[in-house]
C-alpha cells in the first residue's frame, strides 16, 4: 500500500491550521499562506490575518475610531453607574437605619408617656445615688419634652 497520497493529504488538512493569512485570490480560490495577501486585495476578501497584522489595503481618509477608546468609555460608564448603585444603597442603609433609631426613640417615648401620665409616683437618681421623687413641676416639664418627641413620630 502506498502511503504517499496519505501523507500528502495529511500535509494539505494540515497547512491552513498553521497558515496566519487566509484571502479569495483574483480566480476565486481560496489561499492559505504564511505571508500577506498582495497589496490591493481588498479587506472583503481577506477572510484570516494574525491579531495585530497590519492591514495590507491604505488607510482611508478618515479612519474609524479605535476600538480602545470605546471599551475605556464602556468602562468609565460601568465604574459610575457602580458607584452611583453604591451611594444609592449607602443612602438607603443611612435611611433605614435612621428610620430604626426614629422607632425606638418613638418607642420610648411612649413607655415614659405612659408612666408619666400613670398618676404614679416616679423616682429618679440624685448625684450620691439617692433615689428622690420626681416633683409635679418636673413631671410636666417631662411630659412636655416627651410629647415634643412623640409629635415627631408617626
Amino acid at each position: 500500500m502506498n502511503r504517499y497520497p496519505l501523507l500528502l493529504l495529511a500535509a494539505l488538512l494540515a497547512a491552513p491550521a498553521y497558515a496566519q493569512y487566509s484571502w479569495i485570490d483574483d480566480h476565486g480560490t481560496r489561499v492559505f499562506s504564511d505571508r500577506p495577501p498582495p497589496p490591493g486585495t481588498p479587506p472583503s476578501r481577506i477572510l484570516k490575518t494574525p491579531r495585530g497584522a497590519a492591514s495590507t489595503e491604505a488607510a482611508p481618509a478618515e479612519t474609524p475610531k479605535p476600538a480602545a477608546p470605546a471599551l475605556a468609555d464602556r468602562d468609565a460608564e460601568f465604574r459610575k453607574r457602580a458607584s452611583e448603585r453604591d451611594a444609592d444603597a449607602r443612602k438607603a442603609a443611612e435611611e433605614a437605619q435612621r428610620k430604626a433609631d426614629n422607632a425606638t426613640q418613638c418607642a420610648a417615648a411612649r413607655r415614659s408617656e405612659a408612666v408619666l401620665t400613670s398618676g404614679v409616683r416616679v423616682a429618679d437618681m440624685d448625684d450620691k445615688g439617692e433615689r428622690v421623687f420626681v416633683t409635679d413641676d418636673e413631671k410636666a416639664r417631662r411630659l412636655a419634652q416627651v410629647r415634643r418627641v412623640l409629635a415627631g413620630c408617626r
